[in-house]
């Protein structure tokens, strides 16, 4: 069996870690965004983020829920659900000894599909386009939990 350092310095690894960090900072852009608009909306939850817009009474006109600030929520609710699996099955399926063109095509399209999932839940897209962006980055982390099951356990 490879080495840990050697698999850790292998293009497949390499390419994980760089598929990886490019989800996770979307996912944190997600904290941006929800942030953006609670305050363009001026929609808050916790009466201590109401303070800049005032006192008593008068802050608590904005201590309420707003669609635009929900749906992202819900999206990045979404992402949360979904990234940390591909981030725990992804590096164990990097780690797995995959083909680099297999990985890679794992990979991107995972990326691809977040990206599109969340491009398709802020804009609003018409279903089934967000329905089927979740599927397919669904299905490539059951593909590669496949690969990680099958090599380790011989299935």
């Amino acid at each position: 069996m490879a080495e840990l350092a050697q698999l850790i310095d292998s293009e497949v690894f390499l390419a994980y870690a760089t598929y990886a960090t490019i989800v996770l900072l979307k996912m944190m852009l997600m904290s941006v965004t929800t942030a953006f608009f609670r305050i363009t909306r001026k929609a808050f939850s916790n009466p201590e983020d109401t303070a800049t817009f005032g006192k008593g009474e008068n802050a608590k006109k904005y201590l309420r829920t707003d669609p635009d600030v929900e749906r992202v929520r819900r999206g990045h609710l979404n992402d949360l659900e979904n990234i940390a699996p591909f981030i725990g099955i992804g590096l164990l399926y990097a780690l797995s000894g995959p083909a680099l063109s297999t990985a890679l095509l794992h990979f991107r399209i995972f990326v691809g599909a977040r990206i599109f999932h969340t491009i398709a839940y802020l804009t609003p897209l018409p279903q089934p386009s967000r329905a089927l962006s979740w599927a397919a980055g669904y299905a490539v982390t059951i593909s590669m939990a496949y690969r990680v099951l099958r090599t380790g356990l011989y299935l």
